[in-house]
């Protein structure tokens, strides 16, 4: 079942690897639950920058290769932003403007199944959180290249890339941070644990 919450205020924190962050008591589960979700979740983002790189060889058609990286792009944003995002981490957002004109983040987070175990997995989770991170980052660097290689034309489809995929990221990150924490303290937060166990494996391996 889906919990609706209508502010980011209000947000649920959850862990950014939610499976690696269940501690001891909770076995982690790596099975893929969902391979087609995991699959379109990277398809169409992944299908898209092959198709930019390798669009000069694909067609000589300028047109046809922009409209099928936008369209998509187009597939990408809406898959992971309705569909992924709910069954690989349990997390679906939007933003929305009242009456007033004000902007409202909206989004929903799956509670806790039973004796507290979360639906996702370590594998899906992982699998989400560095699709979604990664190819933004492939688009910035793209924009930076357009300028370089002196390429002027190519740079409504980067932009389009930086924008559609950036705010996925963007709109997921804010389901994840949460009660008001920023994005530094939170990354801090994942930091200090994760190297906490890696103090603690070192420290039981040394043990006679």
């Amino acid at each position: 079942m889906m919990r609706q919450q209508e502010s980011s205020d209000d947000a649920e924190d959850v862990s950014l690897f939610d499976a690696e962050d269940e501690g001891p008591r909770r076995p982690k589960k790596k099975k893929i639950r969902h391979p087609v979700a995991c699959f379109f979740h990277l398809f169409f983002r992944i299908s898209a920058i092959i198709v930019y790189l390798l669009c000069e060889f694909l067609s000589s058609s300028f047109i046809a290769c922009f409209v099928t990286i936008i369209l998509l792009l187009s597939c990408d944003f809406w898959t992971v932003k309705n569909v992924t995002g709910r069954l690989l981490v349990g997390l679906r957002w939007w933003n929305q403007i009242d009456d007033d004109g004000k902007s409202h983040w909206v989004f929903e987070a799956r509670k806790p199944s039973g004796k507290g175990r979360r639906a996702s997995s370590e594998a899906e989770s992982k699998i989400f959180w560095l699709g979604l991170i990664i190819c933004p980052i492939m688009w910035v660097i793209f924009v930076f290249s357009t300028f370089f290689s002196f390429k002027p034309k190519w740079l409504a489809v980067v932009i389009m890339g930086v924008s559609l995929q950036g705010s996925n990221l963007y709109g997921y990150i804010k389901c994840k941070m949460g009660s008001g924490k920023n994005l530094t303290s939170m990354a801090s937060s994942y930091l200090g644990r994760q190297f906490f166990k890696t103090a603690m494996k070192k420290e039981d391996s040394e043990e006679p």
